[in-house]
């Protein structure tokens, strides 16, 4: 079994459920009493915020870049980020160690690719959903991807920072975010994207169509890599 490194922290919240999922997912796959040989590296977020907040992302960079090499140097094979919205500096951090990084978008491409989906609403922060750093990835893969209008992107963006990243699951905030889920299903929608590793901690379901929950994905593929 290889060594799987986690950054975790951003929040602290669903890098719990990355931790839990693989150990889980180990467990399953091996029975007995195994669990997952895994190193965890948890940052402070609240420094990583103010730098997204303000568009420092080299400063949010080199946070990242200190979890991962750490994570080499105590004998980690495979790298995750436990966060979408930090995979913008992805290609920056994979840079500067020899062990591989798994891109969360990637692996969800894979899920989607399973499904049959090729057009698909995407749910995150607000980096996440407007900049090109992940809905470039999934074009790249051949896949459409469908937004929420401007205000339900403020909204959510608002829901993950000022409620789910503190540990607040709120009812109303997930009917709210049903109400957009099912919007971009009459957008032309066949899956939704939970874009958003917090996002997961409601526990959505819907009988309409998939919903693809990314901290699952990421984290299952992490041990189809150390069980290879």
């Amino acid at each position: 079994m290889k060594t799987i490194g986690l950054i975790g922290g951003m929040s602290w919240e669903s890098s719990a459920f990355y931790y839990r999922i693989i150990n889980e997912e180990v467990k399953e796959r091996l029975g007995g009493l195994h669990s997952a040989k895994c190193i965890l590296y948890s940052v402070d977020f609240h420094p990583i915020e103010k730098y997204q907040a303000t568009g420092q992302w080299e400063k949010a960079s080199e946070i990242i870049t200190k979890a991962a090499q750490s994570l080499q140097t105590a004998g980690a094979d495979i790298i995750i980020l436990c966060t979408n919205t930090m995979h913008k500096v992805f290609n920056v951090v994979s840079a500067t160690i020899d062990v591989p990084m798994l891109h969360i978008a990637h692996a969800t491409g894979k899920a989607l690719t399973k499904e049959n989906i090729s057009r698909v609403g995407l749910l995150g922060t607000k980096y996440t959903m407007e900049h090109s750093f992940y809905k470039g990835e999934l074009h790249a893969l051949g896949f459409q991807v469908i937004l929420p209008d401007e205000n339900d992107i403020n909204l959510i963006n608002q829901i993950i920072f000022e409620e789910l990243c503190l540990g607040e699951i709120r009812p109303t905030s997930r009917e709210k975010l049903n109400q957009i889920i099912n919007q971009l299903g009459i957008q032309g929608a066949e899956g939704i994207i939970l874009g958003c590793t917090e996002l997961g901690l409601f526990q959505f379901q819907s009988n309409k169509m998939p919903i693809f929950d990314t901290t699952r994905i990421h984290a299952i593929s992490a041990v189809e890599y150390a069980l290879a």
